[in-house]
């Protein structure tokens, strides 16, 4: 696994209308742990237009006005990136792309290209949805969907989602108490993939259903997906640094006959 995508969520980096640094100095934490272990790591992170908010209350449903918050947070959050990197002497950088960009094999390449000289530099990236500029129909309108299609394209083995949501279960967990966490899951029906986005947090514009269609994705492409608790790093670390499976949803194809 010499290349894996992380995404983060804009629910696990902001709290009570902050950049939850705790937070984010333990995902660079990992990161950096993950680099020295000699992977390459390609970062995608949500939270521009929550990280805009915590600068000035637009109302984000105003598409004007969300499009202000984005540009407004974009820079103020990888601002916070670049120092907590910056304290492990690991530089960051920017890359803004729309689903457009992997609908025309040349934008593609060109931002292969792009991540492929960053990560040979030690440099990681951070890629983000470009929804300041791009018309609704150019967007993803969610990161899980947008991670999925970096990690098949910019050739990682897996892409891992550190979410407010700590596993896939066997059923809503929030309506059964009975739900169990499902350790490995090989394939998906289209009834899971079409059911209902329900983002939790204010900012989340995905919930379970975008991070199902994401797996289905990478399985249908073949890559693998790892989903874990983004407030809690055990169960990633756990996975990605020692190779045990204690908590989280390992989504990959079973072996065939």
């Amino acid at each position: 696994m010499k290349r894996i995508v992380i995404k983060v969520g804009s629910h696990v980096l902001t709290e009570d209308g902050k950049i939850a640094l705790e937070r984010l100095n333990a995902l660079v934490d990992l990161i950096a742990e993950i680099q020295k272990s000699g992977r390459e790591v390609i970062l995608v992170s949500s939270g521009a237009v929550a990280a805009g908010y915590t600068q000035i209350a637009l109302d984000r449903s105003v598409v004007d006005e969300k499009q202000a918050l984005a540009a407004i947070g974009q820079p103020f959050l990888l601002q916070q990136y670049q120092n907590v990197f910056g304290k492990y002497g690991i530089l960051s950088a920017q890359i803004l792309l729309t689903a457009d960009d992997f609908d025309s094999r040349r934008r593609t390449e060109y931002a292969k290209r792009a991540v492929e000289t960053l990560l040979s530099k030690g440099i990681v990236p951070i890629v983000n949805e470009n929804d300041v500029t791009a018309t609704e129909e150019l967007l993803f309108g969610d990161n899980d969907r947008l991670s999925a299609h970096v990690a098949y394209y910019f050739d990682a083995a897996m892409l891992v989602i550190l979410s407010d949501i700590d596993a896939y279960y066997s059923s809503d967990p929030r309506k059964d108490s009975d739900a169990k966490p499902l350790k490995v899951v090989e394939a998906l029906t289209q009834e899971e993939l079409d059911d209902r986005c329900s983002p939790n947090g204010a900012f989340a514009t995905g919930g379970i259903v975008t991070k199902l269609q994401a797996a289905d994705f990478l399985l249908n492409h073949g890559r693998e997906m790892f989903l874990a608790s983004g407030f809690d790093l055990a169960d990633a670390r756990s996975f990605l640094l020692e190779g045990k499976h204690r908590g989280g949803t390992h989504f990959k194809r079973g072996k065939r006959d």
